[in-house]
């Protein structure tokens, strides 16, 4: 009797220890993701096995804790390579929208110039630095459905210089140029997106999205909002869309008027 109540105590004790490491994995998750990396399942998944294995052998619960840290240091693995072109960045992450972060080097003719800066875990991510053992490289970061004016590149060289960090959300990859959704924190809780910014302020030109198909769902998604930021600026007159005023527009049209011209020519012959 006394042996079984000591089993039924230590699978009580077991049970809130495995409840506990699973809600570290979740809060360990929390901070890997950003990234819409899958941790949710994979650590439900992970939690029945080690329920299971306790069950029925309460030594194998130090094994089950085991299995679980490995499994999310390996899934996580990627999340803490530091990135140095387009091509090194997985697949997956671009299908699945994952968002990467970084600080910006350069304003450059379409976008960006992006250090890549992984996620930070100790030990870990410090062998895999020494492994790579590369100098630092950025990548090149276009905004996704936006064509930049020069107003716009002055723009982002005054907010995003020297070394903002950015979050980069891939939407596509086109040899060594990333196709993103450009994010910045304003404050502690407010985030938004410098693509439908630079559209709001008529410093940009909606354009296509570069390696979406049309008739998907999420280009479809983010065309219409990035439109209705350039309707926005139009509505208001701002940046590109901004009128000329009536003597801006009469000393244009005086300027264009070729009789004018021919006027102007003979008297200053004269």
């Amino acid at each position: 009797m006394a042996n079984c109540c000591d089993t039924c105590h230590f699978h009580s004790y077991s049970f809130r220890t495995v409840l506990l490491c699973f809600i570290k994995a979740c809060s360990l998750g929390f901070k890997l993701a950003n990234t819409h990396i899958d941790i949710f399942p994979i650590a439900f998944t992970v939690l029945l096995v080690i329920l299971t294995l306790t069950f029925f052998s309460p030594q194998n619960l130090s094994t089950g804790l085991a299995v679980t840290g490995v499994i999310i240091i390996a899934r996580s693995i990627k999340l803490m390579t530091k990135f140095h072109v387009a091509s090194q960045i997985p697949l997956h992450f671009v299908e699945t929208n994952v968002t990467l972060y970084g600080k910006v080097h350069a304003v450059t003719e379409k976008g960006l110039a992006v250090e890549h800066v992984p996620v930070y875990l100790p030990v870990i991510s410090s062998l895999l630095h020494k492994k790579q053992n590369m100098s630092p490289s950025p990548l090149q970061v276009h905004f996704a459905g936006v064509e930049l004016t020069p107003d716009g590149r002055q723009w982002l060289r005054e907010n995003l210089l020297p070394t903002k960090m950015v979050g980069i959300k891939l939407i596509s990859r086109e040899d060594d140029t990333l196709y993103c959704l450009v994010s910045q924190n304003k404050g502690v809780l407010w985030t938004y997106w410098i693509n439908e910014e630079l559209l709001r302020q008529g410093l940009a030109r909606t354009a296509p999205i570069t390696g979406l198909l049309p008739h998907s769902r999420l280009y479809w998604r983010l065309h219409r909002r990035l439109h209705r930021a350039e309707v926005k600026a139009e509505r208001k007159s701002l940046g590109l869309w901004k009128e000329d005023s009536l003597w801006e527009r009469a000393k244009k049209a005086l300027r264009d008027n070729k009789i004018f011209s021919l006027i102007r020519s003979v008297l200053t012959k004269t």
